[in-house]
């Protein structure tokens, strides 16, 4: 880590956002917000709700919203052994140096879900990743308690050294200040921060952590089923436990109450770092001072621009994350090969900044440019692996393929930023687009066609977004009054501002209901002016299948369901009809009205006219009657 590293906490609202800032550049960043604080930590006293051997998982109700999940990997020893644990019994299961057979402890000795978990058992739980989107909690019967200097486990027997400290002369010497002060059948990692430190400083926070674990086994004994019986400590104090290094130069807060609290806790537990605190005072909130805000922002973009003038495009999505290099503006000097490596190399450091920002974890997958030459592929796959390097969270990286691609995966414990800091957009419900103004004017016109015959009245009135009003009007009004044509209405068009550009309603002046009331989705938004029901359309899929089941769907539904082609045909003959008989009445109307202008023929025989002839009669069948 570099050694010219601030952290900046911002803790004067209501929310808490701690940036580590490594040579200018943002490193990381934390947001905590106090009516939605994290739960990676706690411990829960839980009861199995339900033992799936199908997934060798177990779901154990601790008194979440949702039940947290619990694999088999991370189930410890019998049913039993939490009783010899509350009961002082724990034995010694595995050696420091026996590392298979601590995974084997680990894995439950091979053995199977439900020959170590029945429903309605109590176990105590710790979480180890916060719920993430429609998931619950993971949680591990491996309780963990990390202190400043050590972690202590006190389910597993096992002394670990982290990989940070390089000297085996340091390493030998933790492992044995450990081994001699440890409880019999308890395990602690050694901290890379524990590097030098003294023995007394080991013994100190060792102490702690084991009385620690002694309070959580006493409230777990008496406590209630599900309960909480460890909050683990809030951002702040975690941030002052766990980044503040001595490659830290200064830790700056924004909050004179958060200021003394953190003060104090550094004179309990870190009193070397007691001067290394400072309270920021600028004018300018703390963020804005040190440049943060413009890089949570940039955080949250899209694309991200590069110093060369090429940029990255991220998107996130559930299954995966994908980032795409580009060169941009950046144009080169020498070779095309060379501008390429080039921008793949800053791409390389850029991507591994901004997953860490980002908090991106699960599936990712990498496109940088495709280079010709293997010898450049394998120096960007080198440098990208080395940024990495810098990141606290496990990543395993494939090599670079010859189409360029890069998969790896991040090991996600929270949510990230974007998820953090951003909702779905209400005007296209997360899907990133909305359909254009045309595409739903053509809609419109389409369920005018299905649906104007039904609208009583000579008048159909059809209320829209104002953009789409502005096309129906204008630009294609000709499509409008074809409309008008084919249904012998008139077609009023309404612009609604409080409309969603996708929303309409087609109705009688008179009628506030709106025809399609029953074919649309409901769920709509209940704006006082918008509309009521959700008017967007949605249509049900028909299901497809093999062939023969799809001829045998459709033989038995052509019994019930009514043959478009009849309707068609009898509607025509209902129309022809009615046309037949208007067009009748009108001829008979004006042939009466012609009668009375013009004088009867005169007749002075008397003689009666020939039959057929209409014998002058109005709207006969012959003669001269009009």
């Amino acid at each position: 880590m570099p050694h010219s590293s601030l952290l900046v906490i911002n803790a004067d609202g209501p929310e808490t956002r701690v940036a580590l800032v490594q040579d200018g550049y943002l490193g990381e960043l934390y947001i905590e917000r106090k009516r939605e604080r994290g739960i990676a930590g706690n411990i829960y006293k839980g009861r199995v709700e339900r033992v799936l051997p199908g997934m060798q998982a177990a779901f154990v109700n601790i008194g979440l919203e949702k039940s947290a999940y619990l694999h088999v990997s991370d189930v410890r020893g019998t049913p039993d052994d939490l009783k010899r644990l509350l009961a002082g019994e724990a034995s010694r299961a595995a050696t420091d140096e026996d590392e298979d057979a601590d995974d084997a402890a680990r894995a439950g000795g091979g053995a199977r879900i439900e020959d170590l978990l029945k429903e309605g058992q109590e176990v105590i739980v710790q979480v180890t990743k916060e719920p993430i989107s429609t998931k619950g909690a993971r949680t591990t019967r491996y309780i963990s308690l990390p202190g400043r200097h050590l972690v202590f486990m006190p389910t597993v027997d096992h002394i670990g050294i982290s990989r940070r400290i390089a000297s085996d002369k340091e390493r030998r010497r933790l492992r044995d200040i450990v081994e001699t002060m440890r409880p019999a059948g308890s395990g602690f990692i050694v901290r890379t921060v524990a590097e030098n430190v003294s023995e007394r400083e080991l013994k100190s926070d060792m102490e702690f952590l084991i009385k620690l674990w002694n309070e959580v086994v006493r409230r777990a004994a008496g406590g209630r089923c599900p309960s909480l019986i460890y909050n683990d400590l809030d951002l702040l104090l975690r941030t002052v436990r766990d980044l503040f290094t001595a490659d830290v130069e200064k830790l700056i807060i924004d909050s004179r109450s958060e200021y003394d609290r953190t003060k104090k806790f550094i004179a309990a537990f870190m009193p070397d770092f007691a001067g290394h605190i400072e309270l920021y005072d600028g004018n300018d909130p703390i963020f804005d001072g040190y440049g943060i805000e413009i890089e949570i922002d940039r955080a949250l973009e899209r694309k991200v621009w590069l110093k060369s003038g090429g940029y990255l495009i991220v998107d996130e999505m559930e299954a995966l994350t994908a980032v795409d290099v580009n060169t941009g503006r950046f144009v080169g000097k020498k070779s095309l090969e060379d501008t390429i490596t080039k921008t793949n190399m800053e791409a390389a450091q850029e991507v591994a900044e901004q997953l860490r920002i980002r908090s991106i974890g699960g599936m990712i997958v990498v496109d940088f440019i495709d280079m010709d030459r293997p010898h450049n592929r394998e120096k960007v796959t080198r440098a990208f692996n080395e940024h990495l390097r810098k990141d606290r969270s496990k990543a395993a990286v494939t090599r670079i393929s010859e189409l360029g691609l890069i998969e790896m995966t991040r090991k996600r414990t929270r949510e990230s930023l974007l998820h953090t800091l951003t909702e779905p957009c209400t005007a296209c419900e997360g899907k990133g687009y909305t359909k254009s103004r045309r595409t739903v004017t053509y809609e419109i016109l389409r369920e005018l066609r299905r649906q104007g015959d039904l609208v009583e009245g000579d008048t159909v009135m059809v209320e829209v977004h104002p953009d789409v009003a502005q096309v129906l009007q204008s630009t294609d009004r000709s499509f409008l009054e074809e409309m008008e044509k084919r249904l012998q209405k008139r077609i009023m068009v309404k612009a609604r501002g409080s409309f969603h550009v996708e929303d309409f309603e087609i109705r009688s002046p008179n009628d506030k209901t709106p025809i399609e009331k029953s074919e649309v989705a409901a769920g709509g938004r209940d704006d006082k002016d918008g509309p009521r029901d959700g008017k967007r359309r949605k249509r049900r899929r028909r299901h497809l299948g093999p062939p023969s089941e799809v001829e045998a769907m459709l033989a038995e539904e052509e019994e019930s369901a009514v043959d478009p082609e009849a309707l068609a045909d009898s509607e025509a003959e209902e129309r022809n009809g009615a046309r037949a008989a208007a067009a009748e009445a009108a001829a008979a109307a004006e042939a009466a009205e012609a009668a009375e202008r013009t004088p009867p023929p005169s007749n002075p025989d008397n003689t009666p006219a020939p039959e057929g002839s209409g014998g002058g009669v109005p709207g006969g069948s012959g003669g001269t009657g009009v």
